[in-house]
């Protein structure tokens, strides 16, 4: 990991310690919502909707504003303090209302900072090693949330699991939460100035070029209507008969699966180009729901964490190299990723309510595996993808 400029590192840290409370609190928020508040699984699919798209659909507007008036780490800092001050007040509901508005309140702060966050991490990003970098970035992320599910498997080890409990752990995430913020305020530094004057020169924030990274943007987003969420699993587990004390093994098994290939995944990413190392995230995708069809649910794990994030890091290095308004697209970017994931989680709620969970896997699978052979019957016919290290070559960045 050589390389890396100390920006970036400090960023790892802020997004370490922040993914270490979030880890606290996704592991148990299923069970929270479903045993402690007795709410359905349904109930579990709005909440995860509407956390999901006020986190991604609003990284659109601040992805504009970023570029439109050059705005980077205040945003950044900003979006952080959100996250960790609301957190805790996740101690505070007491239905499933109160932990959607909640969830949405501090996934505001994730859209605030996020869009900003990467165009910040592409600024010191070294030439033709974005894939390296946000792969550096996400192993951090990773290793936080890694983090925050050992804490949470050693609490449950030695003490029940109830609602006081739970809302203890709940109000322990302001913790890491302050200590990412004081990180970002103090110890991270904004986009070089030469860059910010560039921007500035530059009006407009919307253009044609940008619009031309959205193909391949769009086949990510659709593979996010069809996968199941890591907290749909958790439901699968429990009702397969693992304990409540188990359940944080399987979340620390997805997130070091995804610590583990991070890195390396972006620095083949680099090798290899962009559209192969979706085609391979698709394939790992469609596995874990095979896995998970035949009930190897260990192994549906492992396969879901290599498919997050080297598919994550694909598009996230794709934009970096070939986008000219950064803040911008990702916020695009990340918009989608809201719209899709979100309508996903409530039909997979639905779904799963009505009509059973091999409906879900029908879903889920059906839908991987048409867009697997749609990518790769694109890669087949786009002959330019072969030495792709700059499959958009009419951009010249």
């Amino acid at each position: 990991m050589r390389h890396i400029n100390n920006n970036i590192i400090y960023l790892g840290w802020v997004s370490f310690f922040t993914d270490f409370a979030s880890s606290m609190v996704t592991t148990l928020l299923p069970l929270y919502v479903v045993y402690i508040l007795n709410e359905g699984v349904d109930k579990l699919g709005i909440i995860i909707a509407a956390a999901s798209f006020i986190s991604y659909f609003f990284r659109i507007l601040f992805g504009y504003l970023s570029d439109r008036f050059t705005l980077v780490k205040p945003l950044v800092v900003s979006g952080y303090f959100i996250s960790a001050l609301t957190k805790p007040m996740l101690a505070l509901t007491q239905g499933y209302l109160g932990v959607a508005i909640i969830r949405g309140v501090e996934r505001m702060g994730k859209a605030v900072r996020s869009a900003p966050k990467d165009a910040l991490i592409s600024a010191f990003s070294e030439t033709n090693s974005s894939g390296k970098t946000f792969g550096f970035h996400k192993t951090m992320d990773i290793a936080g949330e890694l983090g925050g599910a050992i804490c949470i498997f050693l609490i449950l080890t030695w003490f029940t699991l109830d609602k006081d409990s739970i809302r203890l752990i709940f109000a322990a995430t302001l913790i890491p939460g302050l200590m990412a913020s004081a990180i970002a305020l103090f110890l991270v530094k904004d986009i070089p100035v030469s860059i910010k004057a560039k921007d500035e020169k530059r009006k407009a924030v919307i253009n044609q070029q940008d619009m031309r990274l959205l193909p391949l943007i769009i086949i990510y987003f659709a593979s996010l209507f069809f996968i199941l969420s890591d907290q749909f699993l958790i439901i699968k587990v429990k009702e397969a008969g693992y304990s409540i004390s188990t359940i944080p093994l399987f979340i620390i098994t997805l997130t070091l699966t995804q610590t583990l290939f991070s890195y390396y995944s972006g620095v083949i990413t680099d090798k290899i180009g962009n559209h192969k190392m979706l085609l391979i995230a698709f394939v790992f995708g469609t596995l874990s729901i095979l896995a998970l069809w035949q009930e190897c649910l260990w192994l549906c794990f492992i396969l879901l964490g290599m498919f997050t994030v080297m598919s994550l890091n694909t598009i996230r290095a794709y934009i970096s190299q070939y986008a000219i308004s950064k803040a911008f697209v990702y916020g695009i970017f990340y918009g989608g990723v809201a719209l899709t994931s979100s309508l996903g989680a409530i039909m997979v709620g639905q779904l799963w309510t009505q009509f059973g969970f091999e409906t879900v896997i029908l879903f889920s699978l059906s839908g991987m595996t048409i867009l697997l052979l749609v990518l790769a019957f694109w890669i087949w016919n786009k002959p330019t993808y072969k030495h792709e290290n700059n499959p958009i070559t009419s951009f010249n960045i």
